[in-house]
């Protein structure tokens, strides 16, 4: 029987969780993608909650892959600050069961890591969600929610009581086809020995993994596709305590229609209810956050995109004060000047043709229909500025603080373009339109769930220098934890011109990630500081067949109390080099290109790459504690 948390104990929590982190001692950068042939490599979801051996030819192409990972997520433990549990869009076994003979083909998966920590983050165990094609371990029988051989999104999220969840959009057809079935799916995991446990153990053992919504299996999206996905669980104690909420976009093909839909879970996550929209159809609904109070109030803020190329979007907002059983009519709370990395596409062809297909980039966008590309890179993917850049646009991130009782308090950051900041690139690259560059800013507003009223936004930097994206905020435990992704290190940067680029288009080192607190419900916020301690590259050309950058839609951020864990992905390990399709007279784009292995045959073309595990396609997930 669960009972309220009281505040006596929530603030007594807090305090115990300041004294681990502090026993834990300093840490650096840690890599939670282990596929480099070191650190233990790829383990066994069933091994971690067995102790019994298992391994198969994807689990061993992932620990010696130096594949992609992007799109993390991180999670810190509410029993055990100590216990972190990490996931990403994981291209570890992309190459599975292949070899230079056949030309490295791709039959194998991308999915949804496991990463877990047992020491606070100083290092990491590296795993797969069951369920991926080619996984014949016994918890395979066991995902029987899981149709597809592609998964991605990933989301994580622990109630109180030793459970972990782990949700995912999944979408492509394991015979081959175009179908893309966007499928929803939440895993579930456990301490072995059940809640009363020892905690170290908490979210150890796979339990299963559920489908949540079905798409429609129609070719190239053109179905009823679900995507963008969030999760939560309550902690709070009260009477909704350990239910699961679960959310995404329901995109309806070319009709142009877009909800957010809910489903929530009173079973720890075995069966779902029936998917209800929460958002009416609109223009275009994304990237929900679903945000629990101490009350067990549950609200879904997401970004509303205004029609016809109007870049006056904002924030909306829906709540639920009967355990997510219904919601309330959503409100538009905050308007924001949105922003999109963008240029005129220049499609060419691969000088000497290709003998293969366009290999598939998983969340990368060639957009080969339209007349604008949110990305840039090389031949199909190519821009008239000449600019490689991969793809940004503004996004709501959200959460609220389970410990207080007493606020319906929502903590909202996104990132927007800034007033007064708009310039004219001279070329087709712009933010706000083809030509037209700014300064993006991240910025937070607190929003009262009850009457939909927030402060006025403020910038959480006030850098006149660098493109500040992709913001998180956590704030379990009265102390509110927020990170960014931030170019102010860039040596080339210019609101007239994509982050890492020159003016001749090479690109550079240019990323960090940078974290700040606040202790007084965001009034006031610490001097940022930089969690990196290495700039990154993200403009490196790693996808479809070496052509085009991709870095992910979000960054991470977990929290309890005054102990603060961040994750970003990371692209220091990335092996530079020359893609010998350009000729080198030609290469406009240096600093973007990695080392590949291709024949020419005259009457074929350009062979696919035969040596992907050099470090071409290195970039991994990193973590650190954070402010």
């Amino acid at each position: 029987m669960t009972r309220r948390i009281s505040a006596l104990v929530a603030l007594a929590l807090v305090a115990a969780f300041a004294a681990t982190s502090a026993s834990a001692g300093p840490v650096g950068n840690t890599r939670l993608s282990n596929d480099n042939g070191s650190n233990g490599g790829y383990v066994s979801a069933y091994t971690l909650g067995t102790g019994k051996p298992y391994s198969d030819p994807v689990l061993n192409e992932c620990s010696i892959s130096r594949g992609r990972q992007n799109e993390p997520a991180v999670a810190m433990d509410p029993r055990n600050p100590n216990v972190l549990l990490g996931s990403s869009n994981d291209y570890c076994g992309t190459y599975a069961g292949t070899s230079a003979a056949n030309g490295f083909a791709q039959p194998g998966p991308i999915w949804e890591g496991y990463y877990r920590s047992e020491n606070g983050g100083q290092s990491f165990v590296s795993s797969l969600v069951p369920g991926y094609p080619g996984d014949t371990s016994p918890y395979a029988s066991q995902t029987d929610g899981v149709r597809t051989a592609g998964a991605g999104d990933p989301v994580v999220a622990w109630d109180g009581h030793g459970r972990a969840f782990f949700g995912s959009e999944s979408s492509d057809d394991p015979a081959g086809s175009l179908k893309t079935f966007g499928d929803e799916w939440v895993a579930v995991y456990r301490n072995p020995d059940g809640q009363n446990g020892n905690t170290a153990n908490d979210g150890q053992q796979f339990v299963e993994t559920n489908r949540v919504a079905k798409g429609s299996s129609a070719p190239n999206l053109l179905g009823v596709f679900n995507d963008k996905t969030a999760i939560e669980a309550d902690r709070t104690g009260g009477p909704c305590d350990g239910n699961v909420y679960f959310a995404w976009s329901r995109f309806s093909g070319n009709a142009g229609n877009v909800t957010i839909d809910f489903v929530r879970s009173t079973d720890h996550g075995h069966t779902w209810s029936q998917p209800m929209s929460v958002a009416p159809a609109a223009h275009d609904v994304q990237l929900p956050e679903i945000s629990v109070t101490g009350d067990g109030n549950v609200y879904v803020t997401y970004t509303q995109f205004a029609p016809n190329g109007n870049r006056q979007e904002g924030v909306a907002l829906t709540g639920s004060t009967d355990c997510g059983r219904s919601f309330s009519k959503p409100q538009l709370v905050q308007r924001l000047t949105a922003y999109s990395f963008q240029d005129v596409a220049a499609p060419t062809a691969v000088p000497g043709g290709s003998a293969i297909s366009e290999e598939g980039g998983g969340e990368a966008d060639a957009e080969a229909n339209s007349s604008l590309n949110r990305d840039c890179g090389d031949f199909f993917s190519a821009c008239e500025s000449g600019y490689t850049f991969f793809r940004a646009d503004s996004g709501v991130r959200a959460t609220a603080d389970q410990y207080d009782p007493k606020h319906d308090w929502i903590y909202v950051m996104y990132d927007a373009s800034k007033p007064g900041t708009e310039v004219a690139t001279g070329t087709t690259y712009g933010t706000l339109s083809p030509g037209v560059g700014s300064q993006i800013g991240v910025y937070y507003t607190r929003v009262d769930g009850k009457t939909g009223a927030n402060t006025p936004p403020v910038l959480i930097s006030a850098e006149n220098r660098g493109q500040q994206i992709f913001p998180d905020i956590s704030a379990d435990g009265g102390v509110l934890h927020a990170l960014w992704w931030d170019s102010r290190n860039d040596p080339n940067y210019s609101p007239k011109r994509p982050i890492g680029n020159d003016a001749s288009g090479n690109s550079v080192p240019s990323l960090d990630v940078y974290a700040t607190t606040s202790s007084d419900q965001g009034s006031t916020w610490t001097t940022p500081s930089r969690l990196t301690d290495v700039s990154s590259n993200l403009n490196w050309e790693q996808y479809s067949d070496r052509t085009v950058p991709f870095a992910g839609d979000y960054l991470w951020i977990t929290s309890m109390g005054r102990t603060a864990y961040g994750a970003w992905t990371d692209g220091r390990n990335v092996l530079a080099g020359v893609d010998p399709r350009e000729a080198s007279a030609d290469d406009h784009d240096a600093g973007t290109d990695v080392p590949q292995c291709r024949t020419f045959d005259p009457n074929a073309g350009w062979s696919g790459d035969s040596c992907p595990h050099t470090g071409e396609l290195d970039s991994n997930i990193y973590g650190s504690p954070a402010p």
